[in-house]
Order: structure tokens, then C-alpha cells, then sequence
């Protein structure tokens, strides 16, 4: 009977666990992110990356990013936006730049489902770097140290992980703290 009553016990914690973490998604921008939800779905509730969300609809990129995926997506915040040259983005957001802007965002953007692990094994697995082609043709360069990933763009710039493996329904999402621009 004792036995029983701690298999139960036992069942029942294990249970939990994994019903915890399955649903353990970080919070992003103060609002809880579910697996359940795409990736727009998902980032129009951050308040850490509305700037991301206007630049998305700018380029028209929206049903890109609700479709079925797998996307990562190295999602800069406003502050990240914020540190480029003055006037760089409301340059970027007008019409006539579509084009540049829609460059600019798809070099986030990787046609996998990459966790934040496999990126790592990635690296190790290549010597210490990797290098990762986005959708947008550009290549990240991809490192690792004391467990955070940094990613360096194509002009030299460096950006870091901040908050890795925000599961989406078609993808992953990590917040990144630099804009990763293309040669252009």
C-alpha cells in the first residue's frame, strides 16, 4: 500500500515536471510567450520589440512569419534599433526602402528551427565558429562563450543572445541586443 502511494506520489511529481517545463517559455518584453502562438503572434505582445513589429509590416514580411516556418529569428529589441545611426530607421521604414529594410530583417531570419543548443554543438562542432546563412542571403557568423551565443554580422557588428529559445509554434525566437545589418 506504502509503495503505491509513493509510486502515485512519485507519478504525480514527475508529471508536473514535465508539464512545467514544456510550458516554461521565457517572458519577452513582459509578456508570456506561448509555443501555441506563431511568431508574429507572439512578438506583437512585447514591449521590447515593437519597433521589430513596425519594420515587419513595413516590409510586408508579416504572413512570411505567421506561415507554417521552422524560422529562427534573431529578434532585436527597440533598444537595439535605438543605437543605430540617427534617422536609420525611420529612413528604413519609409516606402521608398522597402526593399533595404526587407533585406535588413530577413538577415535575421533562418529557414530552421534552431534552439539555442543546437547552435552551440553547431560551433563546437566547426571549431569554435559556425557560420549560419539567412534567408536574406546574409552569414552570421556564430560563437560561443561562458555559454552565451554571439552572433557577428557581415560589417563587423557583434550581437549577443539575451534571451535564448523562445519557443513559437512554426519556429524559435532569440532576443538579441544588436541589429545584425547586411553589406550592403
Amino acid at each position: 500500500m506504502i509503495k503505491s502511494v509513493l509510486l502515485g506520489v512519485a507519478l504525480a511529481t514527475a508529471m508536473s515536471a514535465v508539464a512545467f517545463a514544456a510550458a516554461k517559455n521565457p517572458v519577452v518584453g513582459g509578456a508570456a510567450m506561448f509555443d501555441s502562438k506563431n511568431i508574429i503572434e507572439n512578438a506583437v505582445n512585447s514591449k521590447d520589440h515593437t519597433t521589430l513589429v513596425a519594420a515587419v509590416k513595413a516590409a510586408g514580411l508579416v504572413g512570411t512569419l505567421e506561415g507554417k516556418g521552422p524560422f529562427t529569428v534573431f529578434a532585436p529589441t527597440n533598444e537595439a534599433f535605438a543605437a543605430l545611426p540617427k534617422g536609420t530607421v525611420d529612413t528604413l521604414l519609409k516606402p521608398e526602402n522597402k526593399a533595404t529594410l526587407t533585406k535588413v530583417l530577413t538577415c535575421h531570419v533562418v529557414a530552421a528551427d534552431a534552439m539555442a543548443k543546437t547552435v552551440a554543438k553547431m560551433i563546437k562542432d566547426d571549431g569554435g565558429e559556425h557560420d549560419i546563412k539567412t534567408v536574406g542571403g546574409c552569414v552570421l557568423k556564430a560563437k560561443e562563450s561562458m555559454g552565451k551565443i554571439t552572433l557577428t554580422d557581415e560589417n563587423g557588428g557583434v550581437s549577443h543572445v539575451t534571451i535564448a529559445d523562445v519557443k513559437q509554434s512554426n519556429g524559435v525566437i532569440h532576443v538579441v541586443d544588436k541589429v545584425l545589418l547586411p553589406k550592403m
